[in-house]
């Protein structure tokens, strides 16, 4: 069983700003008229050095995801419904074919992830929250994206949760591909706990289809008293998954209650214990389950406590910082940061340290772009587009 990793270590506070370089652009949003929006780049100090932090775009509303498309420009989600295209610092109206979502409490238009092959296919895939039988869940979609970027087309929902309800929370929902082009994805417990222990719902669960929808031949429950879906439970609201480039290895950032935030690295079959067992309380401060540890029950790579609230999570093995190598990236609500996670040779995790403190407001999505810059959106009704790169020395 796998031993918790103490979340008190010593972390440094670095999100200072030192700079700022104002430069005003257009910006068309929403079909409104063009605007002059401020965009900057601020400069702050990290412990292998200064990083930049530019703004690409800013007014968008509730932005949940973004990635980088062959051309260069980007695209974002928000969570109202819309998909959107960046391209020098403007975003376009909202592209069409978009399948409706139910913008219910956390809930609406959520992740986006590109097919491997994206650049032939124009394949991508989006989670939502849906209007069904009972209420909402989470939904996953495959779709292409136009030639010409204006709309989806050849839509077409590939999962839908088996039990749905009318609360607002814990939808989950980022989608990781594998090195085989198969899709792991988070759903949250859905505000009822117990439903993270029960192998007939697909709540509080990591899932793992193909990419038509099918189920692979190795997940552990297929033809077993299980949902065949379903890979691992116990997750109270896994908001971040990732594969790591280099081995494939899975990896999950999830949402405590009051404190209990954790990391994991979900097996086949395994039970990550929410809420037999858990490192936070309840939010009224009443004790939660049976403690931190029981039989059966795998423990978290590392926690939280306080919580930090996370959103998502990215590893990082890009070229521009070399010495974050395998680094874990773990983007934040609550404290409106980015925490790095330091890993050894074996993936425990060593020292973390946070960056942007308060800075930018609450960093939703973190991604590497292809040229080992970092990505953030901003969960704000005037939500930004932000790039992370290394500061020149001088």
């Amino acid at each position: 069983m796998r031993q918790a990793q103490a979340s008190r270590l010593e972390t440094t506070r670095t999100a200072r700003t030192i700079r700022a370089l104002p430069l005003l652009v257009g910006l068309v949003l929403f079909a409104a008229p063009c605007a002059a929006i401020a965009q900057e780049t601020r400069e702050f100090p990290s412990q292998h050095g200064d990083v930049l932090v530019e703004t690409l775009a800013s007014g968008l509303e509730h932005p949940w995801s973004v990635e980088v498309l062959p051309d260069g420009s980007y695209i974002v989600s928000e969570r109202a419904g819309r998909l959107r295209i960046i391209r020098d610092g403007k975003a376009s109206t909202p592209l069409s074919g978009v399948p409706e979502a139910a913008e219910q409490g956390q809930g609406g238009l959520l992740d986006i992830a590109l097919a491997p092959d994206f650049a032939t296919s124009r394949t991508l895939y989006l989670t939502l929250a849906a209007n069904g039988e009972g209420g909402f869940g989470t939904v996953l979609v495959r779709a292409a994206l136009s030639a010409d970027n204006t709309g989806l087309t050849d839509v077409k929902e590939i999962f839908r949760m088996n039990k749905l309800t009318r609360k607002g929370q814990h939808f989950g929902s980022r989608i990781a591909i594998a090195p085989d082009g198969s899709l792991f994805f988070g759903i949250g417990d859905r505000g009822e706990p117990e439903r993270a222990q029960d192998l007939h719902d697909h709540a509080g669960a990591i899932l793992h289809i193909n990419a038509d929808g099918s189920i692979p031949a190795a997940n552990p429950y297929r033809g077993t008293e299980g949902l065949p879906e379903i890979w691992s439970k116990g997750h109270r609201n896994p908001q971040g998954i990732a594969t790591d480039p280099k081995d494939g290895t899975l990896l999950t950032v999830e949402h405590g209650a009051r404190g209990g935030d954790e990391v994991n690295n979900p097996q086949s079959g395994h039970n990550y214990g929410w809420p037999v067992i858990t490192y936070g309380k309840d939010y009224s401060g009443a004790e939660i389950g049976e403690g931190t540890a029981k039989e059966g029950f795998d423990q978290p790579l590392y926690y939280w406590d306080p919580s930090i609230a996370p959103g998502a999570l990215a590893v990082y093995r890009g070229k521009m910082f070399p010495e974050w190598d395998g680094n874990l990236l773990v983007a934040a609500l609550k404290y409106q940061l980015l925490a790095r996670l330091e890993r050894d040779d074996t993936g425990v995790v060593t020292s973390e340290e946070r960056l942007f403190d308060g800075e930018f407001g609450r960093i939703r999505d973190v991604v590497v772009a292809p040229d080992g810059a970092l990505l953030m959106v901003t969960d704000e009704e005037d939500g930004a587009l932000l790039r992370v790169s290394k500061a020149p020395t001088q």
